[in-house]
């Protein structure tokens, strides 16, 4: 897979780092990713591997810019109010690097259409806002055996992990195996959320994609990250396989 030489320039500072160089710019230009959210968590991610130079990226996305939304969600301006996240999405992205591929998927995604809209991708990144969700995509991208990249955030602490059960690491049901009542986890519009939080965690889950398709370095396999914004302090928490997890357990089973 060649470049021209607007992408050799474009990606020079990938390309003189050790730990990408061509063969891990080739990978990227070659990769699918999808991303379930353009909101929060989406909006940093997506730009940066647009900017990276990753081949294919999918969006799932079925909401509208809001007002409210633009005090994090920095994809969008003020002119995408009313707009399809999809769209919106889209042609920021084109602005950033017009040789990067943008399938929209301006649909919500559930249990009856996630492993379609997910098994033609190489890595998942979740930057949903419900547990529902997340389960529903934990539980596709494990049948698939594809690796999910999934981040959470509310008010000024956020986390992130690896979850790749195909290749012996937990799930995300193995962390959290059950959706937490109700009031005890509530949304950014109900607790709110400092916006800067977003680009931290976004950002991390783009870096942990870049890593994961090039094989530069460590991914959080394993590992849960936890940012505190408010204090600056950074935690990473060792997680481990739940033998009797309703997703991976089962297919650990039938191996």
């Amino acid at each position: 897979m060649s470049f021209s030489s607007e992408e050799l320039e474009r990606y020079a500072r990938h390309i003189i780092l050790r730990e990408i160089g061509g063969p891990g710019q080739q990978k990227l230009k070659a990769a699918r990713v999808l991303c379930v959210g353009a909101g929060g968590l989406g909006s940093p991610a997506l730009m940066y591997l647009a900017a990276a130079g990753v081949g294919t990226i999918g969006i799932v996305d079925d909401d509208v810019v809001s007002l409210s939304n633009l005090q994090r969600q920095v994809l969008h301006d003020t002119q995408s109010v009313g707009s399809l996240k999809t769209d919106s999405a889209r042609e920021s992205l084109a602005r950033i690097n017009p040789h990067v591929l943008v399938v929209s998927h301006a649909t919500r995604l559930n249990d009856s259409n996630a492993q379609q809209l997910m098994v033609s991708y190489d890595v998942i990144l979740d930057g949903s806002d419900s547990f529902a969700t997340r389960f529903t995509i934990n539980a596709a991208a494990a049948r698939l055996g594809i690796p999910l990249i999934a981040a959470a955030m509310s008010q000024w602490e956020g986390q992130l992990s690896v979850y790749d059960p195909a290749n012996g690491t937990p799930c995300y049901q193995c962390v959290f195996p059950e959706a937490p009542a109700d009031g005890l986890a509530p949304s950014c519009a109900e607790a709110g959320i400092m916006g800067a939080l977003a680009g931290v965690m976004g950002s991390m889950m783009a870096g942990e994609a870049i890593k994961l398709i090039t094989g530069a370095g460590q991914v959080l396999k394993g590992q849960m990250l936890v940012y505190d914004a408010l204090w600056a302090e950074n935690r990473v928490l060792k997680i481990t396989r739940r033998p009797d997890c309703p997703t991976c357990g089962m297919l650990q089973s039938s191996r």
